[in-house]
């Protein structure tokens, strides 16, 4: 079977090339430019580099298979980047990794696969795939929970998943270390990429700040509509923002509210975070089918959070409200709202 394999020159990518090798496929390794080279330019972090670049056409050398670059600025631009300066303009928190990985990555590969002739696409991430009996494809978790990406790839397609091909999910990050060295591959004890590729200074505010116009600054009022301060703008804070807020209130206080038309931000006690239901919209279902009527979840609400809880019912054919059974703290509109039934990923959407 000859398989396209998107490499991103990290040592998960990598070992997933040498692992579909090692099973006897035609494998192709592709990686994907997202920004200007031509430069050296180092506006990126550990990822997305030229430096990345060359460590996967490295590995493809070790390996003995073909590789080649994909140039995808312009729709990295268009799909990713701008998508997050405007969420971030409107009071939102957006999530960049979801809509490169759905949106551009198996978008991409999965065209490129059928212009090679591949019969499938495969890539580093933590998450698994089954079929059933009826021929439905089914997300899984990845086993390891330290490094789990199923919250990421909530908005894939039956025709995506169908194509899909998670050689490392089967496994815990230090196996897929000692099968890199093993091999010897020269990125086995590359560090993995933490921080946003676009912003490897970690000051998003700032980024935002350069594509916006005008003055965006506005008034800071606690939960009672009392002033209480000033801000530069409501892109630079998150819901459950507690550093950086500028004002003294005698106790911990936290952003609880963004209101961008009105250029408020309103911040309050840590209780005034809490919430019982939300609503999410562009609601993907992987099987495929939207649910008859409410369904028991685990429902995420931020990668980092456990799955708490909840019931789920659809309100429209791409919209739901979630209930939970206890409150949650911090629901951050323009975050990801993921249901779970143990190690199922059903799907998700985006809170509103």
């Amino acid at each position: 079977m000859r398989v396209v394999v998107a490499m991103s020159g990290g040592v998960d990518s990598s070992v997933a090339a040498a692992l579909l090798v090692e099973a006897g496929h035609d494998v192709v390794g592709m990686s994907m430019q997202l920004y200007d080279q031509e430069q050296g330019d180092a506006r990126f972090g550990t990822c997305c580099t030229i430096d990345d670049l060359h460590d996967a056409r490295r590995v493809a050398t070790v390996l003995g298979i073909p590789h080649y670059i994909v140039n995808l600025e312009r729709r990295f631009e268009q799909v990713v980047v701008e998508n997050f300066v405007s969420e971030y303009a409107a009071g939102r928190t957006p999530i960049p990794c979801v809509h490169c990985n759905s949106d551009l990555k198996f978008d991409t590969l999965v065209e490129r696969a059928a212009g090679l002739e591949a019969d499938a696409v495969a890539t580093g991430h933590y998450a698994r795939i089954t079929r059933s009996d009826d021929g439905v494809f089914h997300l899984k978790r990845g086993i390891d929970d330290t490094k789990d990406q199923g919250y990421f790839l909530f908005a894939l397609t039956q025709a995506q998943l169908s194509r899909a091909l998670f050689p490392v999910g089967h496994l815990h990050k230090r196996e897929v270390r000692d099968l890199a060295r093993e091999r010897r591959l020269p990125v086995s004890e590359k560090p993995d990429s933490q921080e946003i590729c676009f912003v490897p200074d970690g000051d998003y505010a700032a980024l935002v700040t350069r594509r916006l116009d005008g003055d965006r600054s506005g008034l800071m009022v606690d939960t009672e509509g009392r002033v209480v301060g000033r801000h530069p703008g409501v892109h630079h804070f998150t819901i459950g923002q507690r550093k950086g807020l500028g004002v003294a209130m005698g106790e911990p206080a936290y952003v609880v509210k963004l209101d961008a038309g009105q250029r408020l931000v309103t911040i309050g006690p840590r209780t005034a975070l809490e919430r019982t239901s939300l609503t999410a919209s562009l609601v993907n279902w992987i099987a495929g089918t939207v649910p008859a009527g409410r369904i028991r979840v685990g429902a995420q609400i931020r990668h980092r959070h456990l799955a708490a809880a909840a019931s789920v019912e659809p309100i429209e054919a791409d919209r739901v409200r979630v209930e939970f059974d206890a409150p949650q703290v911090a629901v951050a509109p323009g975050q990801a709202v993921v249901f779970y039934r143990e190690d199922d990923v059903l799907g998700g959407g985006w809170i509103d």
